[in-house]
């Protein structure tokens, strides 16, 4: 188990770019693989990238490759996503999720989460 937090939400214009922070305490952050999953309002909660614990390997749904990267830095205990070109259909709340197996994909492979922070893209 590994306590997160995101930050880094807000209100931009289609096409605007945003960052995501998670920051990560009470475990080894480096033993963990980490995603980032959103759920839009009548939606259900849907991955949108993972990372695996040393960086090395990424995945991404397919609606966000190129716009989006995830990204982390282990000695600061803190994971990131990058979000530019965004679109409408990208506004959601947006959660940092870990697990300490690999691989990771779906919501169900996660055991911790954060409290969650909203992206709202405005056209």
């Amino acid at each position: 188990q590994v306590q997160l937090v995101e930050s880094g939400g807000g209100l931009v214009q289609a096409g605007g770019s945003l960052t995501l922070a998670c920051a990560a305490s009470g475990h080894t952050f480096s033993d963990y693989t980490m995603g980032w999953f959103r759920q839009a309002p009548g939606k259900e909660r849907e991955h949108v990238a993972v990372i695996s614990a040393t960086g090395g390997v990424t995945f991404y749904k397919d609606s966000v490759k190129g716009r989006f990267t995830i990204s982390r830095d282990n000695a600061a205990n803190t994971g990131y996503l990058r979000m530019t070109s965004l679109k409408p259909e990208d506004t959601a709340v947006y959660y940092c999720a870990a697990t300490r197996r690999w691989p990771a994909i779906r919501r169900d492979h996660f055991d911790s989460w954060g409290q969650g922070t909203q992206v709202t893209v405005s056209s």
